[in-house]
């Protein structure tokens, strides 16, 4: 397998801080992009790093890390747990979100081109848009400037419902050049094939995770911490096999890395569920190639209509700013439309698992008593494969 060491050296170079498995890195790196230093607490983690990034500076606690090497970018994706509706949304302050601290700590001694940080929706809203005041304020008193925009992954031809908010800053440079020049707009519904959904519930009887040729969000864990794939119904197929589970290896591949990235991280521990957990809370790749491109190569930024926000106002989908001012700006979450992968083109069906009697019985309860709406051929469908499950 290539590994990302093999980019040219006259491309940018990057640190990358809660770097996880690599998503980032591994995007910017297919731009053309070279990693100089890696850095990731949690030992799974790690050792896929260790494996897939050979020959780069790999550090371990972020608070022990005192300063910077010079580089291009640095990116932070960092731990979501307490922003995200699947975790406690604690908040920007709690235990784990709190840690993005430490990049601000050392953007103070270092300077780079540009700084990258991602994580969930849920960030814009989280404490009634606290969580991205926090992170604002902090870059405006280190003198940055900023933009940011929500993308959904399904703009870089993978079959995977997950809208993820990219801030772009930097002190010399206008981040719009890298987040608004492209917009393509949401492409129209006739895209996607109607032989497969992805679904799962999130939660109580309002909440489900639905999605028509794709899956909805890869997670690295539920409200009570366990990693699990989401299900997917196969419209023509037989009952027993028509409502399935991914492998984490398709996981993988719907995440845009090579199937197998994960694995170094079971010599860790040989828990599988670790490896869900990575891949769940990764950054799609194919997102941070384009974004790479972009820090590579930015370009004349879109004539767009754009609107001063008041600080009272909520965080729209996408915005920019700087010196204490922000502009909301007109654009979708699809940058790009690129050539799409349809969800069983995508999954390894000799691989895929069928779903338990037991979650398929919880799925379909919960369904009936749920005043919400589903497709009677799904409703057909899952009772049929309930019965078949019961009998195995």
């Amino acid at each position: 397998m290539s590994t990302p060491t093999t980019a040219q050296d006259q491309g940018l170079t990057v640190a990358g801080l809660f770097a996880g498995i690599g998503g980032l890195e591994l995007g910017l790196h297919q731009s053309g992009a070279h990693t100089k230093l890696l850095c990731e607490v949690w030992e799974p983690a790690r050792a896929v790093l260790g494996e897939q990034f050979p020959g780069v500076d790999l550090r371990g606690d972020i608070g022990e890390v005192a300063e910077l090497p010079e580089t291009d970018i640095v990116t932070a994706g960092f731990p979501c747990q307490d922003l995200s509706q699947a975790g406690r949304t604690a908040g920007i302050h709690g235990d784990q979100s709190s840690l993005v601290r430490h990049l601000f700590r050392l953007l103070r001694k270092s300077h780079p081109r540009w700084v990258v940080i991602e994580n969930v929706r849920n960030m814009l809203v989280l404490d009634r848009g606290n969580a991205m005041k926090y992170l604002i304020n902090e870059l405006e008193d280190l003198d940055y400037r900023w933009a940011y925009r929500l993308v959904d992954s399904r703009f870089t031809g993978a079959p995977q419902r997950r809208q993820r908010v990219i801030l772009v800053a930097s002190r010399d440079d206008d981040p719009r050049s890298v987040l608004f020049t492209d917009d393509a707009g949401e492409p129209n519904d006739d895209q996607y094939r109607s032989e497969a959904y992805g679904f799962y519930w999130t939660e109580g009887l309002t909440g489900v995770g639905w999605a028509k040729d794709a899956v909805p969000t890869l997670k690295g864990g539920s409200s009570i911490g366990i990693p699990s794939p989401p299900a997917v119904w196969i419209r023509e197929g037989q009952p027993g096999k028509a409502i399935v589970t991914p492998s984490i290896s398709d996981a993988e591949h719907l995440q845009g890395f090579p199937r197998g990235w994960s694995l170094p991280a079971l010599a860790t521990s040989g828990r599988r569920s670790y490896r869900w957990r990575l891949v769940g809370n990764a950054v799609t790749v194919g997102v941070s190639a384009w974004l790479g491109g972009r820090l590579a190569n930015p370009a004349a930024v879109l004539p767009l209509l754009e609107v001063e926000l008041s600080h009272a106002a909520r965080w729209p989908t996408a915005a920019w700013g700087g010196n204490g001012r922000r502009w909301m700006v007109p654009v979708s979450m699809w940058p790009e439309v690129r050539p799409y992968e349809h969800l069983l083109d995508a999954l390894d069906l000799e691989n895929v698992t069928p779903l338990s009697w037991k979650a398929a019985h919880g799925f379909r309860t919960r369904m009936e008593r749920s005043k919400l709406r589903f497709d009677e051929g799904f409703k057909l469908a899952i009772k049929e494969h309930e019965d078949v499950m019961l009998e195995r």
